[in-house]
């Protein structure tokens, strides 16, 4: 009975990081989608702007290159966290590097972190996903 408890227990943790990575992924994504807006604008004003043109355009490139990097990162944790709900062994080593680079996201991305990786990382969560080796 008590072994069934903490299978079940152990299972609701790894489907709550799993939403968690989906939710996460989403707001990553929406926030890269009105970065990449901002430097649409941005870049808008260095084609149209006969002065000032050099720092729009700066301006521009990084609101893009940011803007690029959320969205990746964003849809990563999206891809990540589908798989998770289905036990994936791939998709846990995947969500413990992840986490580890969440870690240094703050204010967000720190509890998701460690919250992923103290679920991900402990035995009965292994065993879940079928790892035999610790």
């Amino acid at each position: 009975m008590t072994a069934r408890l903490d299978h079940a227990r152990e299972s609701t943790h790894v489907d709550f990081v799993a939403i968690l990575f989906v939710v996460w992924g989403a707001l990553i994504a929406a926030i890269g989608l009105s970065t990449l807006a901002l430097g649409i604008g941005a870049a808008s004003l260095a084609a149209s702007a006969p002065n000032g043109h050099v720092a729009a355009g700066l301006t521009a490139a990084a609101f893009i290159t940011l803007a690029v990097i959320a969205i990746l990162w964003g849809l990563g944790h999206v891809f990540i966290g589908l798989p998770l709900r289905k036990r994936s062994p791939n998709a846990r080593l995947l969500a413990i590097l992840a986490g580890s680079i969440d870690l240094v996201l703050l204010p967000f991305g720190t509890p998701l972190g460690i919250y992923a990786l103290w679920v991900l990382l402990n035995e009965r969560a292994k065993a879940l996903f079928g790892v035999r080796y610790s």
